[in-house]
């Protein structure tokens, strides 16, 4: 199991630009994330909403083909909701007007109400955002329902995190069934996934608009999956991290690979 940080972060935003320099050479667009999360004091949060400002406008000035991911949990979740919703506002009016793209994770199960609000709130100011939606949560599909809509795009993801099923085959089936759901929408959705068994049904199952879908995957996994779908004419994205504080996200990474190996299962190539 490679344990080597650099597979799965970056140390700055110098190593973060030329990164995505390359990929978007390579065809496939990035999602940056400025690392950090669970912010306890105003203080801090402060810091996160410069780091995030900062990105937005370095993608735009360096015309890079670039989203960027924002936690609300660095922007005060855990201890002042009128506090994250002020500061998303701010970072998607700005990202909105240096013609950037805004995502917004999805954390643990506590935060996905928040989440919601957030994302609606953005969307009806006429902010165009995309949210992550975990499919080991049995709320998702009624989440799912309350986000159709204008401005709300969904990048489809399993979670990583704690949620309500941990058996990857009953995850497996939800996230399918989200996903026929999404393209019964026929609204543009971001799939999120390194799993050789649903990318296998993607793949064979013809439900998929090609030119509103897009293949999501972390940098660090699934390189040649990656320039394959670049190579068919697919859109593909990569979430890229950048920053110091970047040890619970290799801990996560570092379960999933774990996850799978007691499987006896393999991300994609």
């Amino acid at each position: 199991m490679d344990s080597d940080p650099d597979r799965w972060t970056l140390p700055d935003w110098a190593t973060t630009l030329a990164w995505c320099q390359i990929r978007n050479s390579q065809g496939i667009r990035c999602i940056i994330d400025v690392l950090g999360e669970y912010a306890s004091t105003k203080e801090a949060t402060d810091h996160s909403m410069a780091a995030y400002m900062d990105c937005i406008n370095q993608i735009r000035q360096n015309n890079l083909r670039a989203s960027i991911s924002i936690k609300l949990s660095a922007l005060g979740a855990t201890f002042d909701e009128e506090l994250v919703m002020k500061n998303a506002l701010a970072l998607a009016k700005e990202a909105l007007r240096e013609g950037v793209g805004l995502e917004i994770d999805m954390e643990g199960k506590q935060s996905v109400d928040l989440t919601v609000r957030v994302v609606k709130t953005c969307a009806m100011s006429g902010i165009p955002v995309t949210m992550a939606l975990q499919a080991y949560l049995k709320r998702s599909l009624n989440d799912l329902e309350s986000l159709q809509g204008n401005n709300i795009q969904i990048r489809l993801v399993k979670g990583a995190y704690v949620g309500d099923f941990s058996d990857v085959q009953t995850i497996n089936k939800c996230y399918l069934f989200l996903l026929e759901l999404l393209s019964n929408m026929n609204l543009p959705i971001c799939l999120a996934t390194h799993d050789m068994e649903i990318l296998d049904w993607m793949r064979t199952s013809g439900i998929i608009e090609t030119s509103k879908t897009e293949f999501s995957f972390l940098k660090g996994l699934a390189d040649k999956t990656k320039l394959d779908l670049v190579k068919k004419g697919r859109a593909v994205s990569e979430y890229v991290p950048f920053g110091k504080e970047s040890g619970p996200y290799i801990a996560r990474r570092m379960k999933y690979l774990h996850d799978l190996e007691v499987l006896k299962k393999s991300p994609a190539p």
